[in-house]
This record gives C-alpha cells, structure tokens and sequence, in this order.
C-alpha cells in the first residue's frame, strides 16, 4: 500500500523554534489566563489583519456561540447551511433559529440576492460564511445588513490571510470569526479569534469567555471558560512567522492541480475572485458530468490510500439531529444541495510533493 496521502497535514514550524518560543513559559510558570504569549499574538494578529481589536479563544466554535450571546441575539439569524457543522450548532445552541438562504454557484457562499426575501420581523443578524478562501460579496450584503438594521457576523474560518483589494477578510462586517483549528492554514493547535473594530465588545467578549470574573472578588457577570492557553497562542507566534512562505507553498500545489484538471469536461474547478488574494486554503472539484461520479472518485482515491474529503456533505439543514424541525429543508436551498452531492476537497498543504500530485490527477483522469 501506498503512504497515506491526507486531505490535509498540519503545517509546523522547526521543533527548536516552538520550543524556544514556550521556553520562559517554564520560568514564569503562567500556562493560561491571558498572559503573555496570549497578549503577544492578539497584538500580532491585530497587526497581521489590520484590525483594530482581536479577541482569542479556546476555539472557533465558542467563539461563534461568544459573539452571539455578547449581541444579546434572540430571534432568526439567516445563514447557508453549505458550511461546517459548527456554524449551524452554534446559532442553534445559542437559542436563535437558523433561517438558510441558498449559495451562489461560482463562489459557494450566500447568494445576497436570496437574502431580502428571507427577512421578516424577527430576523436579528445574517451569519454569512466564507468558503474554500472565496469571500463572500461583503458590500452587497453590509448594503443588506445596514438597510434592515442588522448584525453582520461572518464566519470567516476559511478565509485567514485572504485580502479584497488589499483589505483583510477580517475587517469586513460587524465581527469575524476565525478557526484557529490544527486544519486551518493559520492555526494555534486549538483556538480561534474574534475581530471587530468596536471596543466596547472587547469587555463582554472577555466576561463571557473568562467567568464574568473582573479581579480577585469582583464577578459582576455570569460567563463560561473559552480562554486560550500560553502553549496554544506560543504556536501561533511561531505560525505567523512561515505563514507567508506556507501560503506560497500552496499556491504552488493549487496551480499544479489545475494545470492538470482544468479545461477538463464535467470537471469544475473553483474560479478565482477579482481582487481576492487567497490563501489556497482548500482545493475544491466539482464532478458535474464527469465520466466519474464524486463518490466513484472519493473511493478510487481511497483505494490507493489517498484522503479526500466530501466537504460540505451533508449541507447542514439535512443533518439527522434537526430531522422533522421547521425551517430544515434542505430542497428549499437547491444549489447548495446541488454542489455539496458533487464537491470534492483534494489533499492540499504546503509540503504535498508534486508527485503526489500527479498520482492524484492520474487516478482522478485515469
């Protein structure tokens, strides 16, 4: 049997690096609870995305489920349900009702022009998602939010690094969010972040992921533990220093691929946005009329040990856990149905060889 190939492979820096970097974490003995590495890589990643406040968390999820219990949010969120588990459990969790607006073909991201006819008197917020490293079109739908007095939070965990003529992902709308998860193209082990450009959230941000606790007798607000630990954040300032030379890396296996797939008939590959620079996050390929079905492709990869993943499948308004729930449909949100039964995610990370690449195309073409 072939070596395993995986659909993706955490990036690392050098070994010496990480462990110079926790190295006076042994002399302080401060592990978590916001010390100073924590403080190091919010005031980087401030710098890095151009943003000017960065709230870290234990992961993207809670920071999802933080964001909307800092807004006070109780009523409909429209969202897309062409996204991660997370987006979806998090609206839901939080007590709000997910109402699921249709994508937009090209992109995979919510079609704003499907938005409006959704909205009605209970609708608080839209929880858009950026997929793939594709941005949605944020100034259609902050045009949306502004006209209608909504909050506009993005879950923005695919998209760290990606810019819109020259302007970060993460300045977009009211808040973003961003995974910080081992997968990402950016991440801390485990972690995420908010970012937002208002400072009054950054004190409830912080009561609802540390205990409401404001010092030693003070706990004027009921809160939970999202906090990301020393070791965590440490990884991430080591992260931020490759993370240029990483997302070169995969720029280069992304122009392999399609040098290789594209022009082919029934092959989709996913079409670059006008002044998006991406990070090359995820490969996505479309089988629509191909001689070989997406789930035909998925086992002949498999059988020569090669992972690649049906990502987004299922679409989140037919997941079991909503079964028989109003509003979890999901024939009422057709292309993201559509694609999600024919997208297919390849093995992509910086170090993937070229010739790895080549087996791959080789049985997907074969």
């Amino acid at each position: 049997m072939s070596e395993l190939i995986n659909v993706t492979r955490s990036a690392l820096p050098p070994f010496e690096e990480y462990c110079a970097e926790i190295r006076d974490i042994w002399d302080s003995h401060w592990l978590t609870n916001m010390g100073e590495k924590h403080q190091a890589l919010e005031k980087a990643l401030q710098e890095y995305l151009g943003v000017r406040n960065v709230s870290l968390l234990t992961n993207g999820h809670l920071a999802l489920e933080n964001i909307i219990e800092t807004y006070d949010l109780h009523g409909e969120i429209i969202t897309s349900p062409f996204t991660f588990a997370s987006t979806t459990h998090a609206i839901v969790r939080c007590g709000c009702t997910p109402v699921f607006c249709d994508i937009d073909p090209v992109s995979y991201t919510i079609d704003p022009n499907k938005i409006e006819a959704l909205i009605t008197d209970k609708t608080v917020a839209i929880l858009p998602i950026h997929v793939y490293g594709n941005l949605c079109d944020t100034d259609a739908l902050e045009r949306i939010a502004k006209k209608h007095g909504l909050k506009l939070i993005y879950d923005a965990a695919h998209s760290f690094g990606v810019s819109k003529n020259g302007v970060s992902s993460a300045c977009f709308g009211d808040v973003s969010m961003f995974s910080f998860h081992a997968t990402k193209v950016f991440h801390t082990i485990e972690g995420g972040a908010l970012c937002y450009n208002d400072d009054s959230l950054r004190q409830r941000i912080s009561d609802l992921k540390n205990f409401g606790i404001h010092g030693p007798e003070e706990v004027p607000f009921i809160g939970g533990n999202a906090k990301m630990n020393e070791f965590c954040a440490a990884m991430g300032l080591c992260e931020l220093r490759h993370l240029g030379a990483w997302i070169e890396a995969r720029r280069g296996v992304v122009e392999h691929y399609r040098a290789r797939l594209g022009g082919v008939k029934g092959l989709r590959l996913n079409a670059p946005q006008k002044g998006v620079e991406s990070n090359y996050a995820y490969f996505p390929v479309v089988f629509d009329g191909y001689k070989y079905g997406r789930d035909e492709v998925f086992d002949r990869l498999g059988a020569q040990n090669i992972v690649a993943r049906k990502y987004f499948y299922p679409i989140t308004n037919s997941f079991d856990c909503y079964k028989g729930r109003p509003g979890f449909d999901p024939d009422a949100t057709p292309i993201a149905k559509y694609m999600a039964e024919r997208v297919l995610t390849l093995p992509l990370y910086p170090d993937l060889a070229a010739r790895d690449v080549d087996r791959i195309c080789d049985i997907i073409l074969g």
